[in-house]
């Protein structure tokens, strides 16, 4: 019989006296890459060939005023785009409050609902896991020989703090 796993809330430590860390990984270089992208998802022409899966989110720091430009994969979902991520700068978007976006090669405004919940975060981390695997791997998310995610590995993000978004283009 398999144990019930724990919850753990987000952005709490794990275990005490130890800080739960975002599970998704960065790359060495990752501030060039993003720079690189944030170029190419700019560049008529070019955006529309790499931007089929990427989105670039303009954020500004609630507290301190800091802008962030994070070029960041997304999963359409109805009208919106479906977007995830562990990191500090997903937590100045609120709902109800829009953000400015890059979506294929174009500038707009873009409505904000944020998920948070356990449940809301899993299934939106499966369903962009299963629509790309570069975003499983990148957040550590293994998936099954038919393509499905681990639902281990899904808890384990949200309990890592992960939060997912749907951001509707206007």
């Amino acid at each position: 019989m398999e144990e019930p796993v724990q919850p753990v809330q987000p952005g709490q430590p794990g275990q005490p006296g130890q800080p739960v860390r975002p599970r998704a990984q960065t790359l060495a270089a990752q501030g060039l890459v993003n720079r690189i992208m944030r170029v190419l998802l700019g560049t008529p022409l070019i955006c529309l060939g790499i931007g089929r899966r990427l989105v670039t989110v303009y954020v500004v720091g609630r507290k301190s005023g800091r802008r962030y430009t994070v070029p960041v994969a997304y999963t359409r979902v109805d009208d919106g785009l479906l977007i995830g991520t562990p990191f500090g700068w997903g937590r100045n978007l609120r709902t109800g409050e829009p953000v400015s976006i890059r979506f294929k090669g174009r500038r707009r405004p873009a409505d904000v609902r944020v998920i948070s919940d356990e449940p809301g975060v899993v299934e939106a981390y499966a369903t962009m896991a299963r629509d790309n695997h570069n975003f499983a791997n990148f957040n550590k998310i293994a998936l099954d020989a038919q393509g499905n995610p681990d639902p281990a590995d899904l808890h384990a993000a949200w309990a890592a703090g992960a939060r997912a978004f749907v951001l509707t283009p206007r």
